[in-house]
Order: C-alpha cells, then sequence, then structure tokens
C-alpha cells in the first residue's frame, strides 16, 4: 500500500543573511543566463557549429552550456568561497559530497530542446544542504520569467510572489512526466488528467510550482536537473516522495512532486 504524508518534509533553517546574499547572487546569475540563452536558442538555420554529444547522439552539450556553468563558477568562487560547486558539464568540486552546503547548477536544462530551437529549456541554480534545496532559482527565458525561492521564504516569479494552487482534484488537471512508461500513461489517461512531456525536468516541477500542473513524475533524473525547482516547488507547498510515497529531499528511485490535494492518487497511478 503506498503511504502518503500529510505534510512537507521539515527542514532546518538556514541563516538569514546567508539565505539572503545567496537569493541575491542567484538571481544575477540566472538573468545573466536567461539573456545567454535567449540570445542563442538554436543558433542559425543548420548550424550545429560548437555542439558535441555525450553518451548517445541525443545527449547534447553546447558552447552555451560551458560558457554558463563556467560564468556560474567564477562567480560563485569569487563570492562564496569554500562553497563547493557541483554542475553537468564540470562534474564537482572536491570535498562536494561532505560540504555542509553545496552549490548544484544545470546551466541549460532541456538542452536537446535548446538546439533545436524549442524554447522549452532552462537555466537551474541551486544553494543545497542536507535538508534539500535552500535557495533555488530557475531562468524560462521563453517565457521571460525569472523564479525564485529561499526556505521559509516562499516562491516568486519576476519578484511577484506566486499565489498557492487552488488545485483540488486530479481530473481535468495535467501531470508533467519525464520518460513515462505507457502503464502510466494509460493510468492518467482513464484518470481524466493529461500527460505532458517538456524535455526539461526543472521546468516540469515549475509548473507544479505555479499551479499549471498538479504533478511531476521523473523516472529518473540528474541532482542538477531538479534542485533549482524543487526549492520553488517545496515552499509552493508541494511534496517531494518516491515510490512508496516517502518524503525525502532526493529520493533514489524516480521522483513525484506533487500539490498535497491529489498526492494519493497519483501515488497510486505511479506505484500500480
Amino acid at each position: 500500500m503506498t503511504a502518503v504524508p500529510h505534510t512537507a518534509r521539515s527542514a532546518h533553517p538556514v541563516d538569514p543573511a546567508l539565505l539572503s546574499r545567496a537569493l541575491e547572487t542567484a538571481g544575477r546569475l540566472a538573468n545573466d543566463a536567461a539573456e545567454v540563452i535567449a540570445a542563442t536558442l538554436g543558433g542559425e538555420p543548420g548550424d550545429r557549429s560548437g555542439h558535441a554529444v555525450k553518451a548517445n547522439p541525443f545527449d547534447w552539450v553546447t558552447d552555451t552550456d560551458r560558457t554558463l556553468e563556467r560564468h556560474t563558477r567564477r562567480v560563485l568562487g569569487s563570492e562564496f568561497p569554500g562553497f563547493p560547486v557541483v554542475g553537468e558539464e564540470y562534474g564537482a568540486d572536491r570535498g562536494a559530497a561532505e560540504a555542509p552546503m553545496r552549490w548544484v547548477v544545470d546551466p541549460v536544462d532541456g538542452t536537446a530542446n535548446f538546439v533545436a530551437g524549442l524554447p522549452w529549456c532552462a537555466y537551474s541554480l541551486a544553494l543545497v544542504d542536507g535538508d534539500g534545496p535552500a535557495v533555488g532559482v530557475v531562468a524560462d527565458p521563453g517565457r521571460g520569467q525569472i523564479y525564485a525561492a529561499a526556505r521559509g521564504r516562499g516562491f516568486r516569479a519576476n519578484g511577484v510572489a506566486v499565489p498557492p494552487s487552488p488545485v483540488s482534484r486530479l481530473a481535468g488537471a495535467l501531470v508533467c512526466a519525464e520518460d513515462p512508461d505507457a502503464g502510466f500513461l494509460a493510468r492518467c489517461r482513464a484518470a481524466h488528467a493529461g500527460v505532458r512531456v517538456l524535455g526539461s525536468a526543472a521546468l516540469a516541477i515549475t509548473q507544479v510550482a505555479l499551479g499549471n500542473a498538479v504533478a511531476a513524475v521523473l523516472t529518473r533524473y540528474h541532482e542538477w536537473d531538479v534542485a533549482g525547482a524543487l526549492c520553488l516547488a517545496t515552499e509552493a507547498g508541494a511534496l517531494v516522495l518516491d515510490r512508496d510515497g516517502r518524503a525525502g529531499p532526493m529520493p533514489a528511485d524516480g521522483m513525484l512532486v506533487v500539490a498535497p490535494q491529489v498526492a494519493a492518487d497519483v501515488c497510486a497511478l505511479w506505484a500500480d
């Protein structure tokens, strides 16, 4: 039987001055990234110069990925010395796994969309401690939005507080999913819920924070894909659950980010 907690997982408070400084720096970096991504989205027609692949032909890496991560590391190294950085393109600084706090960055989440000129890609940055993301920003250049949150301080879009979602039921709602299997799609259809695959884990989770979707289901993920958006979602009141409905900052076997009102229903669809 799937157990669903009734409240979000509690987290320890962080020094308010550190939160403020981290949030300001992360916001500046997100604005920088949004400008660069918007300017380089898709490149010139037919141009793939500077674009390479990693594990397979769909695992893109671009000059924009590398440039933004290097810029992020330079700024954080200068303003937060002693805080290691974990990034998609250049890996983890020495000691990151043991550090009490670390920065986690994905310079372009949804790189395949970016290469294709599809504006569903994002910059994600988070300050993470043992309880999960304490500060998170997600830049969504395609919609001209900078989303930001800090533990205990709520969630804002372009500086404006985002109201709680009025969601009350699964039927008629949208679920974002990355790599969903056919069975999950069929069960959502039977429950009269629509499934959307955006190609960006950060933006999928952000839709839950915004109330545009009731859940985001990630079959697999990397920390850098989700850390920034998880801060947004938890500050918006969403739950972060594993396949058994247990709360945790980074579940090992997939992740469900879900509005509490429909958590039991979505857990049942995912775990079936």
